[in-house]
């Protein structure tokens, strides 16, 4: 019975310890949470206080009709641009003009291999200057400490460019072994920009077509209704997404038990890619993602308000003038009669 309950406990252990290794150590709890209290009906029956805000989340219906749409696109660059830094001194300008330009040629020679050619590097040199030491002269009372060139220092930036990301370590390889370690960034391109922009377009004009059809089924007449829109578009770059975390201190409870002094071991800074996630979006193309990926977005929004109602025209009342017209005699006699004009 004992072997039965431990063989269990020691399951149950394999099992969390395997959830957690898939959590990773970028957003560790500081606090004790009771699992037990989570997966069933405890004291924390929602623990997620953005969830329990959306279910009790209150509506209140209005006659203005809104469309907001959001799509995302994910995807692989075209081609890749690795630039490296490299600095070199020598005793003469030509001396260290020389030894910069081996190097680099033993790069390139080990890239070759690849496939990354000659059209594929770019050198930019950065500066070319003197490099000063201190020489000391001795006087009969005194010291003088003046500046004197000694050599000159070469720095340059290399730029490879590469089109799948496993060559990646190759180029990295090949740059140390010619004592190259200073990377500065790596850009990535797309050439079909306007193409991905375009796909996310025509989904998005779908999407609202549907959502129109929607609110006519409900019984609105969109023809009854002014319209205004709001729109834009993005593109971001994996450079734009790395977060940074440090694993947390350990601490000894034997070392505490005997009294005895902690020396803390520094935690090394790790930084991990965090695209933006897809919680807000209503269309997401290629939404599983193995590598780092350039992201492209585009959002709409359409505003509908009721047009005004026409004020009804009051009918309009004609005023009739009915004129008469008198003649009295010349003989100066008081009968008057009144002059028919209507025949």
């Amino acid at each position: 019975m004992k072997k039965s309950i431990l063989a269990s406990l020691l399951i149950l252990i394999g099992v969390n310890n395997i959830m957690a290794q898939h959590k990773g150590n970028y957003n560790q709890i500081t606090q004790d949470i009771s699992r037990q209290n989570i997966l069933t009906s405890g004291n924390a029956n929602i623990y997620n206080p953005t969830v329990q805000h959306q279910i009790n989340k209150t509506l209140h219906p209005s006659d203005v009709l809104t469309i907001d749409v959001k799509a995302l696109q994910n995807v692989n660059a075209t081609t890749y641009t690795a630039v490296f830094n490299l600095s070199q001194i020598g005793e003469t300008a030509e001396a260290t003009n020389a030894l910069i330009k081996e190097r680099i040629d033993n790069i390139k020679t080990r890239l070759n291999s690849l496939g990354i050619t000659e059209k594929d590097f770019a050198v930019d040199v950065i500066s070319f200057v003197p490099v000063y030491e201190v020489e000391v002269t001795k006087k009969l009372f005194s010291k003088t400490y003046t500046e004197v060139p000694k050599g000159f220092e070469l720095q340059q930036n290399i730029h490879i460019q590469f089109t799948k990301t496993n060559q990646f370590e190759s180029i990295l390889e090949a740059c140390a072994k010619s004592e190259v370690y200073n990377l500065v960034k790596v850009d990535y391109f797309i050439e079909n920009i306007q193409e991905v922009y375009k796909n996310l377009q025509d989904k998005l004009l779908k999407l609202i077509a549907d959502k129109k059809a929607y609110y006519t089924t409900l019984g609105f007449d969109m023809a009854n209704y002014n319209v205004k829109i709001a729109d834009d578009k993005y593109c971001y770059f994996p450079k734009d997404f790395y977060q940074s975390y440090q694993a947390y201190n350990s601490v000894s409870f034997e070392a505490l038990k005997t009294n005895r002094g902690i020396t803390s071991a520094k935690k090394q800074t790790s930084y991990y890619y965090q695209p933006l996630t897809y919680e807000q979006y209503d269309i997401v193309v290629n939404p599983s993602i193995l590598e780092p990926v350039v992201q492209i977005g585009m959002n709409i929004k359409l505003l509908f308000t009721p047009k005004p109602k026409e004020p009804k025209q009051q009918p309009i009342t004609k005023t009739e003038i009915d004129h008469k017209y008198y003649v009295i005699s010349p003989n100066g006699t008081i009968d008057v009669k009144e002059l028919n004009t209507k025949n």
